[in-house]
């Protein structure tokens, strides 16, 4: 079993935090979002991928091999035609037995072992009140007939969440190559939803399992919103003295925090310093430091400093604040 996960976009959502990095490095709940997935894999037995990088691609590559001690095969992605596109540049890594492709911006929370075991392939999906923002499922007797992306009048609520279990691997090359050869886009893009109705009318047969912990890490709001998720699944016990401590949160070992209320739903990172503050509902990242402000529904970037009074912000790297 092999893991495709594309991570070559910009991720120009988050600015400015995805001006000095990849949108996959943003620490959340503790944790680079890629960290979070390469985790899942290894806890589904899955120690060998290939990583679709693009922009700022050397630092995900270092962040992945300084990390962990699995095989992974990098493919850069110098031009970012689309998910379809990405598939077609990585297929000379790709096996010929099943692989699972896993979009690298997305959470998941779902046990993948009943998924990687069984015979035919499946894509995740969750029901969603506008369906129009992603690539949809229409299902009849458990199997998908059609698959549409972005449509603009919807005929199902299924929306696919990135998963995508593929048993018949040269079925799915033989697709992304027709759609680069031929030319065939949607909104401008070589969609892999496209490659997969192809395969469909070809005769394969895909089912679909339902997603319900899917975590969207795109915007500031949702990338809060799931760091607020994953520290209500698994709650740390961080025990500093000098600090009162509202769980649920996360506090690295290797930061420093005194006179300070932390929590709740707050991530301090490594090397972060916070003194007389208040942080809740907020991300303090990598070695950035925090004085004398209440901050809420924020996100402070690796090497920031924040001085001040109670504010709300979203900080990039490197950035220097002060509040009078």
């Amino acid at each position: 079993m092999k893991a495709i996960i594309p991570v070559a976009g910009v991720g120009s959502r988050l600015r400015p935090h995805t001006y000095t990095l990849p949108k996959v490095l943003l620490n959340v709940a503790g944790k680079p979002i890629i960290g979070h997935i390469i985790d899942k894999l290894i806890e589904t037995g899955i120690d060998n991928a290939t990583v679709i990088v693009g922009y700022m691609g050397d630092k995900i590559r270092e962040y992945i091999t300084n990390h962990y001690d699995i095989h992974v095969d990098f493919v850069e992605q110098e031009e970012r035609f689309g998910l379809g596109h990405s598939i077609y540049i990585a297929r000379e890594t790709l096996p010929s037995e099943p692989v699972l492709i896993i979009l690298g911006d997305t959470i998941f929370d779902v046990d993948l072992v009943p998924i990687i075991k069984q015979n035919e392939s499946a894509l995740g999906v969750k029901w969603v009140e506008d369906p129009r923002r992603f690539g949809i499922a229409e299902v009849d007797h458990g199997y998908i007939k059609n698959l549409i992306e972005k449509p603009e009048h919807p005929t199902s609520n299924l929306a696919l969440v990135g998963l995508y279990y593929i048993t018949n691997t040269r079925l799915l090359i033989e697709s992304v190559t027709q759609l680069v050869k031929e030319n065939i886009r949607t909104k401008n893009e070589y969609q892999l939803t496209d490659a997969l109705q192809l395969m469909i009318s070809k005769g394969e047969r895909i089912k679909t399992f339902h997603v319900e912990g899917w975590y969207d890490c795109g915007k500031p709001e949702t990338l809060l919103e799931t760091n607020r998720h994953l520290l209500d699944k698994y709650p740390s016990k961080p025990s500093h003295d000098g600090i009162v401590v509202i769980p649920p949160v996360f506090i690295s070992k290797k930061c420093t925090i005194s006179h300070s209320v932390i929590g709740p739903y707050a991530t301090i990172a490594d090397g972060a310093v916070v003194r007389d503050a208040i942080i809740r509902n907020s991300i303090i990242s990598e070695d950035a430091q925090v004085q004398g402000a209440l901050l809420e529904n924020s996100i402070v970037g690796n090497n920031a400093t924040v001085r001040g009074v109670w504010k709300r912000i979203n900080v990039g790297d490197s950035s220097e604040i002060d509040f009078f």
